[in-house]
């Protein structure tokens, strides 16, 4: 099943977001130690949530910062996955990050997109804004994405 299909499958359900968290975190299970939280998902944005939690921490207590690089690589990833057409495959190839403020709240990962027609093989910059929970950005990231036609085998 297609991630957005899927999406609008269970986010409407009790629990339908925990349980897409699961399978994502399933299929690619080094995002299950930031326990995302989905809140939006189309072909144009994904919006997840990690909660400030010990686990998350740095050294001095605010959400560390690979922690926000993950969240950032993930509702990238995830929205790519929403936007890319089934002939199409994808495959993050850098990441360029700024960490601008300490994250001392709950942070929130907004990946976006405004491309929308695919065909050839191409380099595609997702621009993601983590966002602490009084809206202040605490990092900007650029994901590249690698989008090329799947083989035909």
């Amino acid at each position: 099943m297609h991630v957005l299909d899927l999406w609008r499958r269970v986010a409407p359900l009790p629990l339908g977001r925990r349980l897409f968290a699961g399978v994502v975190c399933w299929r690619a299970p080094y995002f299950a130690t930031i326990r995302p939280e989905f809140v939006e998902l189309d072909t144009t944005v994904c919006i997840a949530r990690v909660r400030k939690r010990r686990a998350v921490h740095n050294h001095i207590g605010t959400v560390h910062a690979i922690a926000m690089a993950n969240l950032s690589e993930l509702t990238a990833g995830v929205l790519m996955e929403a936007a890319v057409p089934r002939s199409m495959r994808w495959i993050p190839r850098g990441m360029t990050i700024e960490y601008l403020a300490k994250a001392e709240t709950d942070v929130t990962g907004t990946a976006r997109l405004a491309k929308t027609t695919w065909g050839a093989a191409e380099d595609v910059a997702v621009p993601v804004s983590v966002t602490d929970a009084r809206g202040r950005e605490v990092v900007r990231a650029t994901i590249s994405m690698y989008v090329s036609p799947r083989r035909s085998d």
